[in-house]
């Protein structure tokens, strides 16, 4: 993996290169090759899952199943280390990626909406399951995106009213635990319904999280996680985002039955189906955020890591951020430049224009109103993709500034549109990975030095 942008070869900036290879030394942190590797070991007939041991010889059958946007570099990995035992297998990741698996089919499905393609991989999964005792073993790989790549609509409602409804969503401001307190109550499999599903064997789920605050019951839906949310809870979120009205009557007749009673509630905390389920988060996006700081460091920058849990409108984080930034030039607070300030989590974006875009191309482009020289700063999703887009994010310094300036482009403009994309593909300032197999959500860095001034050796 590679991290590509058209502006950091033909300048041959320095602070740009860091940046780059600094935000690759995140992503490179949390592929599945590394996080799977470090979290799971076989030590002859025990597997041991970050603590969690399971004896093999004392299950007939192992299967392993999943989605998301990282399930299919996982299944690999998987596979590497259960070579020979694993007895089936079926995973949904996106169009278009492309890994190699023996045992472990792979599944391609549409995100991030829904498609049927996804839901013929789930019902693979479930009659899969239906084959399933007490003597197996399950193994689950989850990852952000499995909301779409894992669709199974609750009764009564189609496919289409289901990613109608996701798009809403998408476009609302909704964060990402609002829009799947949403999606696992009009879903038969999220919100721990899968393991209804399992009749009775051992589950153990691998997760990639992309979720703030790696809660497990949010990433992707929780379908194998007890779930604390309610009907009457998804009803107020659409009500909040203003698509009550706008939603699909399916959509909202089951959500009003639900809360009613007249449809069973997602399993709670403490049900007994989650007697034998454990659920290991097995990258994060802190792990992202400390390997960039590592690499800032050699870079010869000092690292200064703000948190993994940050969210709110896109823009206005980006506009908060550039304020940081600018107070460590002018004091030197809270880190005295050569300095590399990282974040993540995952911002949102309320989308009211027509344009084009990802919540981190906004972020920077949100960043840009307050802009100071001596500040580089990239956004990207270490998925790869930002948004509806090809890149994965956007990269901007006084080079940027000055060449908006002279083409007349007006920041106000785009972000009025939610033009994000235009305005950084004009300028070459997108920041291209492609697929990258992994899915923590996104990772932010702004390296800062006092102009002319060389990094720290």
């Amino acid at each position: 993996m590679i991290i590509r942008n058209a502006g950091a070869i033909a300048r041959n900036d320095a602070m740009r290169s860091d940046a780059l290879e600094i935000a690759e030394a995140g992503i490179a942190a949390v592929l599945p090759e590394n996080v799977i590797a470090n979290s799971i070991q076989l030590n002859g007939d025990v597997l041991d899952i970050k603590g969690h041991k399971y004896d093999l010889s004392r299950f007939k059958r192992i299967f392993v199943l999943g989605g998301g946007k990282a399930s299919g570099t996982m299944a690999v990995e998987v596979e590497k280390i259960l070579d020979g035992r694993i007895t089936a297998g079926i995973v949904n990741d996106r169009y278009g990626v492309d890994v190699k698996s023996r045992t472990i089919k792979i599944n391609h499905a549409g995100h991030p909406l829904p498609t049927e393609d996804g839901v013929r991989g789930v019902k693979e999964m479930l009659r899969m399951l239906s084959k399933a005792g007490p003597d197996d073993l399950v193994i689950f790989l989850i990852s952000g995106g499995g909301s779409a790549l894992l669709p199974c609509p609750a009764k009564g409602i189609s496919l289409e009213d289901k990613a109608r409804l996701t798009d809403m969503l998408l476009k609302s401001g909704a964060t990402i635990a609002e829009m799947n307190a949403v999606r696992k109550h009009v879903s038969a499999v999220k919100g721990g319904n899968l393991v209804k599903y399992a009749n009775g064997a051992a589950v153990v789920s691998l997760i990639v999280s992309d979720v703030v605050g790696d809660d497990a019951s949010f990433i992707a839906s929780g379908p194998t996680a007890p779930d604390c949310t309610t009907f009457s809870e998804a009803l107020q979120i659409l009500k909040k985002y203003g698509i009550y009205e706008k939603s699909p009557q399916s959509v909202i007749n089951h959500l009003e039955n639900g809360a009613k009673g007249l449809v069973p509630e997602t399993p709670k905390p403490g049900d007994p189906i989650f007697e034998r389920v454990n659920n290991v988060i097995v990258a994060s996006n802190i792990i992202a955020l400390e390997a960039a700081a590592r690499k800032a460091s050699e870079k010869g920058y000092r690292p200064l890591i703000l948190g993994s849990c940050i969210t709110g409108e896109s823009r206005e984080v980006g506009l908060v951020l550039s304020g940081i930034a600018k107070e460590c030039l002018r004091s030197g607070n809270p880190i005295m430049p050569p300095a590399a300030i990282i974040s993540g989590g995952e911002t949102t974006v309320t989308v009211v224009g027509i344009g084009k875009g990802g919540r981190n191309q906004e972020l920077v482009l949100g960043f840009l109103q307050n802009f100071t020289p001596g500040m580089t700063i990239i956004s990207i999703d270490t998925d790869g993709i930002d948004g509806a887009t090809d890149a994965c994010g956007a990269i901007a310094d006084a080079t940027t500034m000055k060449k908006a300036q002279e083409m007349g482009l007006q920041i106000s403009d785009f972000l009025k549109n939610n033009s994000s994309y235009d305005f950084f593909k004009a300028l070459g300032e997108l920041v291209y990975t492609g697929p990258t197999g992994t899915n923590v959500s996104d990772l932010r860095l702004i390296l800062i030095r006092n102009e002319h001034a060389a990094p720290q050796q």
